[in-house]
C-alpha cells in the first residue's frame, strides 16, 4: 500500500474526524502501522491473532469496546459512524463490533489504533521524537511481552512522510 496515500487519505482524515488529530498522534499511528504490518498485512503472519493494518488482537479490540468506549458516548457515536452496517448490528447485539471490521475497514482500524493509545494516561511524545514514539509504542501497544523492539520501530518508521 502506498504509505503517503494511507496517511493523507485515511489516517489524517480519520484522526481529524474523531477530533483526535495532532502531529504526534498522526506519527504514532503511522509508526504503529508500519511497525506492526508494514502497511501491508491484514492478518498477523504465522499463528498470531492480530488483525488489520495496526495488527490489533481481538481480545484487545473487545476490551477497548467493553471497558473504555462503552463509557464514552461521544466517542462511541463517532466510531459507529465509521463502521459498516453489519458491524453496527453486531455492536447492538453484543456490545462490540466484529473483529473483521479491523480487516476490511481501514478508517476503523486507524481509529481503533488511536483509541488504544487514548486510554493511556501518559502524554504522547513530541512530534518528531521517533525514539520517544518507539518507546511509547513498545510500552503501550506492543508491551514488554511483545516480540517487537524499539529499534525495529525506528527502522520501520516512515520518516520520509514527515519531512
Amino acid at each position: 500500500m502506498n504509505k503517503k496515500h494511507l496517511l493523507e487519505l485515511v489516517v489524517r482524515p480519520t484522526l481529524k474526524g474523531l477530533g483526535l488529530h495532532s502531529a504526534a498522534a498522526e506519527q504514532l499511528v503511522m509508526g504503529t502501522i508500519t511497525q506492526e504490518s508494514h502497511a501491508e498485512y491484514l492478518k498477523q503472519l504465522g499463528q498470531g491473532p492480530a488483525l488489520g493494518i495496526a495488527q490489533m488482537e481481538p481480545a484487545t479490540h473487545r476490551d477497548i469496546w467493553l471497558n473504555y468506549i462503552a463509557y464514552r458516548k461521544d466517542l462511541k457515536v463517532l466510531l459507529v459512524g465509521i463502521m459498516s452496517g453489519e458491524a453496527r448490528q453486531t455492536l447492538a447485539a453484543k456490545g462490540c463490533p466484529p473483529d473483521c471490521e479491523l480487516i476490511g475497514n481501514l478508517p476503523y482500524a486507524v481509529a481503533m489504533c488511536r483509541v488504544h493509545y487514548l486510554r493511556v494516561k501518559e502524554s504522547l511524545p513530541a512530534a518528531g521524537d521517533v525514539d520517544g514514539l518507539a518507546r511509547y509504542w513498545k510500552r503501550h501497544y506492543n508491551t514488554a511481552q511483545g516480540a517487537g523492539t524499539e529499534a525495529e520501530f525506528v527502522r520501520n518508521y516512515p520518516a520520509d512522510l514527515f519531512r
